[in-house]
């Protein structure tokens, strides 16, 4: 199948053995009952097989609701995929599941969530500096009004969160941000943060995020001023996607080019993925289209 007919959010493309592998969020699922991802793999990014389940709640497995944006990457001798899970009563959250393959299958690593339990959260992204595992995901905006983007110390073999998460930047520091008035009593305005992503280039480390502008989605960067992604982080002046998409990724291709993906538009069996060409101009990430 074509790219243009892959109905997912959210996407991550992982390259393993002259292979690509794309996942994301199912496009029919996404805000109801949901029970597992699938991935699709090319060998040149225009065609693809697919789709290939794999993760699925066979009956045993706490979530119901909510699977959203996994993703693939190599860790040691084995395949983790970080996704978003929730269930009525419990809080949205990012759990690790383990599998021998890229296309897994893949099996829940721990019984829960390593973000906080009592934390509406989503989008974890996996970042190891210095040998040290690190979970950066989003503090949502529905229980903390102002989303923030956090990092947690994760244990080496990934089953715990170590020490106290640390706030990195709140959803209103973003350029072009509006804020919207949350779905509860007060109407209080509220603020975005999505997808989280970390891109290290020579010129610095960077990290991709989305929230919304002008009813629109917006994909923004930031840059640490330490190359830690520890921070201080400061915010790029110019989005790099408004046309309502984001949620993005950045992958090398086998040539060596580098290519950010991310969903567009923002509509519910409208999103589709989307490849640009990625480079950091002016002192902040950009693509070419």
């Amino acid at each position: 199948m074509r790219l243009d007919e892959i109905n997912v959010r959210d996407p991550y493309v992982l390259v393993d053995h002259g292979r690509y592998y794309l996942y994301g969020t199912r496009g029919a699922t996404t805000w109801g009952p949901a029970d597992g991802f699938d991935g699709y793999v090319s060998r040149d990014l225009s065609e693809w097989l697919g789709p290939v389940t794999c993760f699925q709640n066979r009956g045993d497995f706490w979530a119901t609701e909510n699977y959203w944006a996994p993703e693939v990457s190599a860790y040691g001798d084995r395949f983790v995929m970080l996704a978003t899970f929730k269930a009525p009563g419990r809080a949205r959250g990012t759990q690790i599941l383990v599998g021998d393959r890229p296309l897994g299958p893949f099996k829940p690593l721990t019984a829960g969530p390593v973000t906080p339990p009592d934390w509406e959260c989503l989008d974890g992204t996996l970042w190891v500096e210095n040998g040290t595992p690190y979970l950066v995901f989003c503090h949502e905006w529905l229980q903390a009004r102002d989303g923030t983007i956090c990092v947690q110390e994760l244990a080496p073999d990934l089953t715990r969160a170590i020490g106290e998460p640390q706030v990195l930047f709140h959803g209103s520091d973003g350029v072009s941000v509006t804020p919207f008035e949350a779905a509860t009593a007060t109407k209080a305005a509220a603020y975005v943060t999505d997808g989280p992503f970390l891109v290290q280039r020579p010129q610095g480390l960077f990290m991709l995020w989305s929230s919304y502008g002008e009813g629109k989605y917006l994909l923004l960067a930031a840059r640490s001023d330490t190359e830690s992604v520890l921070g201080p982080w400061r915010q790029c002046p110019v989005p790099v996607f408004g046309r309502d998409g984001g949620h993005a990724m950045v992958f090398e291709t086998l040539a060596g080019q580098a290519l950010l993906t991310l969903h567009a538009p923002n509509d519910q069996l409208r999103e589709r993925p989307h490849f640009y060409p990625f480079e950091i101009r002016d002192g902040q990430p950009s693509i070419r289209r």
